[in-house]
């Protein structure tokens, strides 16, 4: 019985304890929030951007960072800029030899695409086949995908002549033109090379897949409505892209009988050629090297066919001359200053992100089937470089192409050695055999470009986008009828306005769904989805499919909540006079402070 006041005692000196424990424990916790130190100033952001983007990330340990010396520092910021350090001291013969034949194999793809894609952006042949060398080499170092064909691409050079001729007209002054596209790539590097390096890739989300969806399609009926000026060898077009304009002047030509009808009956017969070469080529993938082939068959044989029958005296219009020889410099042609420096920057900075999406979208999708990971940032700093490099040495904005792309994975390639094969074949081409091309008639330059369009429109996941996500459909559709109707400005601008707009949508209404049990399970799901769930009597449960919860989105949710509880509060009176007991939230997107906005509000 003596000891019952040492143990209260003992009790009270612990609670004791614990309030001074507490007391401390808030003090502290007050001292940090009021006295926090200061956050990373902006800079030391931006170098720890460019610090992760060329350091692999198990080199940034404080422990590794005091025990590196200053070359293996050095080395390994070169092997993050430089990939090829990485995998080429494991290079072996074995995989030589299949990115021989897939480099090979591309070339002859590569070649007369080049020189159809240069005609499309209203330069001469030549500069396509620049294009393709310098780019993919600097690719090769720089890049991390294995099947990536880089080069020019239809879409891009459609878009470059698209935006172009409203600043310059290449009729008139093609120099002055061409100038302006050397400017206009330099630009579109530097963009690309600024979101890899400050990893700014996110905004070339705003461009969304479904948005890339309608505008790859739009694109490419207005590009095949465009070859139509080579296919029918029609002299007066006109410089507008929508499809009112284009149909129009195709009418009118026909009307007026300024167009050669040889010109029509040589391109649609190897458009079927290559057509057929295609449909053989997706059904027996062991003949992957046919579609692969045609397009220089087609060349060489419509070549000929001119050259021997002189059909060039009665209509059909030829290549004429191409300029041979390695890629000239053009570094003295950038336009930096002068009138047009605003422009060329804006049009700059659509093409990088256009190139961007195209070529990341090209390059993961392959990746994944090899099961490696592509680091989108890195290949922007790799594709920001390379056309640099590419405006510096007579090239146009080059990226990565997915027909192309195809072929080089059906080939086998087993590293961007292919790449390396493939630019050394255009240069020796370049170098040797660009007179024998004189005669190539430009209606097999359009049925080249046309029979490679078809992989462009992607009715499918159209109809799966509007299965999936109605806004997703509607900013598809916006990106196709813009394109097609109005122009490639209109057509982006509204794809990236629906997009945005969306997310906007989602951020201030957010998904709220009033769950209930499916039968025989203990999972809840939505009732609108699942009409066959069961709700608890008396318990109402809600689940607020968002992961961001602010002041925006706030004040609907708590007058959805509200309005639910007075409905459920009703029905339960009018059937079984009882009422709601509880309501459970399930907020397992994000668990914020801010649910306490949902319940009290500020004022």
């Amino acid at each position: 019985m003596g000891s019952l006041p040492t143990e209260s005692l003992s009790v009270e000196e612990h609670q004791q304890q614990q309030v001074e424990m507490d007391d401390t424990s808030r003090t502290e916790r007050a001292r940090w929030l009021l006295n926090s130190p200061d956050p990373p100033s902006i800079w030391h952001e931006l170098a720890g951007s460019i610090r992760e983007a060329f350091f692999p990330r198990n080199k940034l340990s404080s422990s590794s960072r005091v025990k590196q010396t200053w070359r293996r520092s050095a080395f390994s910021f070169l092997r993050g800029l430089f990939p090829i350090l990485n995998w080429g001291r494991n290079y072996k013969a074995s995989k030589f030899k299949s990115d021989l034949m897939a480099g090979l194999t591309l070339a002859s793809l590569s070649i007369p695409q080049s020189i159809g894609y240069a005609n499309l952006a209203k330069l001469d042949p030549q500069y396509g086949l620049y294009t393709s060398v310098i780019p993919p080499l600097i690719y090769a170092l720089m890049g991390s995908s294995r099947e990536i064909a880089i080069g020019p691409v239809a879409v891009v050079s459609m878009l470059l002549s698209a935006l172009m001729q409203n600043v310059q007209d290449p009729a008139a002054d093609p120099v002055a033109y061409r100038k302006l596209v050397f400017t206009v790539t330099f630009f579109a590097g530097v963009f690309q090379s600024v979101f890899g390096l400050f990893r700014l890739g996110f905004l070339v989300d705003f461009l969304s897949h479904a948005a890339i969806v309608g505008f790859m399609a739009g694109a490419a009926i207005v590009i095949g409505l465009q070859q139509l000026k080579g296919l029918l060898g029609i002299s007066h077009f006109t410089n507008k892209t929508d499809v009112v304009s284009v149909l129009g002047s195709v009418f009118s030509s026909l009307h007026h009988s300024y167009w050669y009808p040889l010109n029509f009956v040589l391109g649609c017969s190897f458009l079927i050629f290559l057509l057929i070469a295609r449909f053989i080529g997706r059904r027996n993938k062991k003949l992957f090297w046919l579609p692969a082939i045609a397009p220089l068959l087609s060349v060489i044989l419509s070549t000929l066919i001119v050259y021997l029958t002189k059909a060039d005296k009665h209509g059909v219009k030829i290549v004429k001359h191409i300029k041979g020889g390695l890629n000239p410099s053009s570094a003295h042609q950038l336009q930096l200053t002068g009138p047009h420096l605003g422009q060329t920057a804006k049009i700059g900075l659509i093409s990088a992100v256009v190139a961007l999406t195209e070529a990341i979208a090209v390059g993961r999708s392959f990746a994944s089937i090899k099961g490696y990971h592509l680091d989108g940032n890195k290949e922007m700093v790799a594709m920001g470089f390379m056309n640099i490099a590419g405006s510096l040495t007579s090239c146009y904005v080059a990226t990565g192409s997915f027909s192309r792309t195809a072929v080089n994975f059906s080939a086998g390639c087993q590293t961007v050695v292919s790449n390396i094969v493939m630019a050394i074949t255009v240069l020796l081409s370049l170098e040797l055999f660009t007179s024998l091309l004189y005669y190539t008639p430009i209606a097999i330059l359009a049925s080249i470009i046309l029979s490679a369009l078809p992989g462009l429109i992607d009715i499918n996941e159209a109809i799966n986008i509007y299965k999936v996500d109605k806004l997703d459909f509607l900013a598809c559709i916006g990106a196709f009828l813009g394109v097609l109707f109005a122009s490639v400005e209109i057509g982006l601008l509204a794809a990236v306005t629906i997009s945005f707009a969306k997310i906007l949508l989602n951020a201030v209404r957010p998904g709220i769904e009033l769950q209930g049990r499916l039968p025989r399970t203990d999972t809840y799901g939505d009732i609108s989805q699942f009409p066959m769930a069961i709700k608890t009597p008396g318990i109402l449960t809600i689940r607020i499919n968002s992961a961001l919860f602010c002041f925006a989105n706030a004040n609907f949710i708590r007058e959805r909540i509200m309005r639910w509880v007075t409905e459920e509060q009703d029905e339960l009176e009018e059937t079984t006079k009882r009422t709601i007991q509880a309501v459970i939230i399930d907020m397992s997107s994000k668990l914020n402070k801010l649910c306490v906005d949902i319940i009290n509000p500020p004022c």
